[in-house]
């Protein structure tokens, strides 16, 4: 897996920069901050809270107009930006460049393999894995059986993979091939593409772990200006709202499963005292530090989620849930390519209605898990790194869809009348695992797993954004931290509260919303990536 080559430059020194050295930096009350892009991205979210909790009507009909005309819109232009981004990964790790090593040749590793890829998915993706782990891979075996539209025609959702009207087993590798397409190569990729860029930037050009940094080949000085302000603001944005959405498909299968379970209720104000309750334990972590905090609870959790994923395939239906995890690994192999058009397509509900917003969601998720994935990763090669990023939670992927989501398909398959048909998305979860033994202690360690995802999202994600507005700085000021991961909390909160019955339809269009400006944004970070790589092998030549 790993590559034994290490050609590439040694690590030149760093640029000395007005950036750098502080010049734009101000330290009131002890505090590291980098002036133009904390006041701008802080005061504006700020705003946002308050303008949206006062106008809460206005706020709730603009969230339902804002998500489905932008995918509806631009959905051509998330599927193809994502098209790149695994087009330019594959690049990387066949050609010359994946044996360039970050840090330079002599640098080692920082973590683990176990630890390493254990904060990957706790960072990358296992609050949302909890929540869709059952009810994506359902919705897409409903669509792709068949079914009839309102006024009685067909359902087109599947124009692309062919009919699989009457035929249960085609239809299970159909959904199990789409879900998997959601969750594997295209949204590792904008992840590694991130990462990759801000680890290059930093541990090989020696310059700061910030957003701005991966434009410097075609910028120049200029990153250090009001264009670095624009990238790293824009990149603030992505990251808060990106998480907020996180955080919010986690608090409501949290407070589901708490009420399923204790009967805790699911209004607001359980709402706001959970994602309190848990913005408490993130500041416990936020104050323990990486090591101390995240990297020990992200092991905990990618342990316990092992667990539970065992537990269903070894107690479940073990045999089916073995051949779904083949047949929709082999499904989604072939299925890829036209699953990936941005052109031509007759199944606007699934291009629009899930793919577009999956790849904003990505997207604007990137900045943060692409930081996070960065800070963690010096020593590893290109070819290793990328193939550590796509490849191996692709694999984990099918893998957990195929358990979970594939146990589901089977009790509708065997009981068309299976409470796990009909039950609320947040609600799947259980449900799949009630006729299972020792449902209550597995349903209450899949409330644990939600919950230990929500303190590592939110505290990781308050490291990166603070990483970002202090200028890169990965040593700045813990209060800074407390500060953003308050924030998260509270935006979080604000959508979840004037969405009302269509809470994460807020917390989704705010996602889509700043992901697509930064789609442009990370294009022009993989062009420049592709300059740096390319600097750095002519003079290991």
């Amino acid at each position: 897996m790993a590559d034994s080559d290490t050609a590439g430059a040694e690590a030149p020194h760093p640029v000395e920069t007005d950036f750098e050295i502080g010049q734009h930096n101000i330290n009131p009350f002890g505090l590291d901050i980098h002036n133009p892009v904390f006041m701008i991205s802080g005061l504006a979210i700020v705003a946002f809270v308050l303008v949206t909790l006062m106008f809460q009507a206005e706020a709730t009909e603009f969230f339902g107009w804002l998500r489905p005309f932008l995918t509806s819109t631009f959905d051509w232009f998330f599927l193809g930006a994502a098209n790149i981004f695994v087009l330019l990964c594959i690049f990387l790790m066949v050609t010359p460049f994946g044996k360039i090593r970050l840090g330079g040749d002599d640098a080692t590793p920082d973590y683990s393999y176990i630890g390493w890829f254990a904060m990957l998915f706790a960072a990358g993706m296992g609050i949302g894995l909890m929540f869709f782990g059952v009810s994506e891979p359902m919705s897409h075996y409903a669509s792709s059986l068949g079914g009839t539209a309102a006024d009685g025609g067909a359902r087109t959702d599947w124009a692309p993979l062919g009919a699989a009207a009457g035929d249960p087993e085609a239809a299970r590798n159909l959904g199990m091939a789409a879900t998997i397409f959601h969750w594997a190569l295209h949204p590792w990729a904008i992840y590694a593409v991130v990462a990759l860029s801000l680890a290059f930037f930093s541990f090989n050009r020696g310059l700061p772990l910030t957003l701005r940094s991966a434009f410097h080949p075609i910028l120049g000085e200029r990153v250090w200006g009001w264009w670095g302000h624009i990238i790293d603001t824009l990149a603030v944005f992505a990251t808060l709202f990106g998480l907020a959405t996180s955080l919010g498909f986690g608090t409501e299968q949290a407070l589901a499963g708490l009420n399923y379970l204790f009967g805790w209720g699911t209004g607001n104000l359980a709402r706001v005292i959970l994602i309190a309750g848990i913005t408490a334990l993130a500041l416990i972590s936020v104050l323990r530090g990486l090591d101390g905090g995240v990297k020990v609870l992200s092991e905990i959790n990618i342990a316990l989620a092992a667990l539970l994923m065992l537990f269903v395939i070894l107690v479940g239906p073990t045999a089916t849930i073995i051949d779904t995890i083949v047949s929709g690994g082999v499904a989604y192999a072939k299925e890829l390519l036209p699953l990936s058009m941005p052109f031509g397509r007759e199944d606007a509900n699934f291009s629009q209605g899930w793919t577009a917003f999956y790849w904003a969601w990505w997207i604007s998720w990137s900045p943060f898990v692409g930081m996070f994935i960065a800070r963690v990763s010096r020593g590893r090669t290109v070819r290793e790194f990328v193939f550590c990023v796509i490849v191996i939670p692709t694999l984990v992927c099918i893998v957990w869809m195929g358990a979970f989501g594939g146990t589901a398909i089977h009790q509708v398959m065997q009981d068309a009348a299976a409470p796990v048909k009909d039950a609320a998305l947040e609600l799947k979860l259980f449900e799949m695992l009630k006729p299972l033994p020792l449902a209550g202690i597995t349903s209450f360690l899949g409330i644990v797993l939600v919950l230990v995802f929500f303190v590592t999202s939110s505290d990781s994600g308050s490291l990166v954004i603070d990483t970002i507005t202090a200028g890169g700085k990965t040593d700045a000021p813990v209060a800074q931290r407390v500060f953003w991961c308050t924030f998260e909390g509270v935006v979080a909160a604000t959508l979840l509260l004037v969405g009302g019955a269509g809470a994460l339809t807020a917390l989704q269009a705010m996602a889509v919303s700043t992901g697509f400006p930064f789609t442009i944004v990370l294009l022009a970070m993989a062009f420049s990536l592709v300059l740096g790589l390319n600097e750095v092998r002519k003079q290991g030549s």
